[in-house]
């Protein structure tokens, strides 16, 4: 797994061993960056269950202009630390062990961001969830992108509320994974 192009450009990165997490693959890691290749430049970056930090990374590699990495897991941070530093990106990156929920409650009306990854455990089924508890927090940007991995083919699994407050730039299905990139554009907003 490597930093795919920008300032780190192929930067290798550590992993996790074991199967606990999955990282995204090199092909869909292509294709979410080529969808938001120009929408990254100064963007505020959350990587909700970072895993190894591989999608903030990318997106700091390519201009962003800070990340966010929460994992539940020790040993995910203490991982994303180590690529933080040896792709230079250290000083511009915060880390935190804590599970999504606490740290959305948390971090709401304190914290907010442009660009947020969500890839959570399938199984785990959290996009929606996540998502949801981002909005109610006050932690999305207006014109804000989600990019979210997960098992199901729709995102928002009937919340159609919660739905029409984004629009959708593009969905991808590779095998079982399908990938969802939207933006945030509540109508209520100026």
């Amino acid at each position: 797994m490597r930093i795919i192009t920008g300032t780190a450009k192929g930067k290798r990165l550590k992993t996790l061993e074991g199967d606990a997490t999955r990282p995204t693959s090199e092909r869909m890691k292509e294709a979410i960056f080529s969808a938001i290749q120009f929408d990254l430049e100064d963007r505020t970056v959350l990587d909700l269950f970072a895993g190894c930090g591989q999608l903030g990374l990318e997106a700091l590699s390519r201009g962003a202009k800070s990340a966010m990495f929460v994992d539940a897991s020790n040993d995910a941070i203490t991982v994303i630390k180590q690529n933080a530093q040896a792709t230079d990106f250290f000083s511009r990156s915060r880390f935190l062990t804590s599970d999504y929920r606490n740290y959305i409650r948390k971090a709401a009306r304190r914290d907010s961001f442009d660009l947020v990854f969500i890839d959570p455990p399938y199984a785990l089924g959290a996009v929606s969830d996540a998502i949801d508890r981002l909005v109610r927090a006050d932690m999305l940007r207006r014109g804000a992108i989600i990019v979210a991995e997960s098992g199901a083919d729709a995102p928002f699994e009937n919340h159609e509320e919660l739905a029409a407050l984004f629009t959708d730039i593009r969905h991808k299905t590779y095998g079982p994974s399908h990938i969802h990139i939207m933006t945030y554009a509540p109508q209520n907003q100026d």
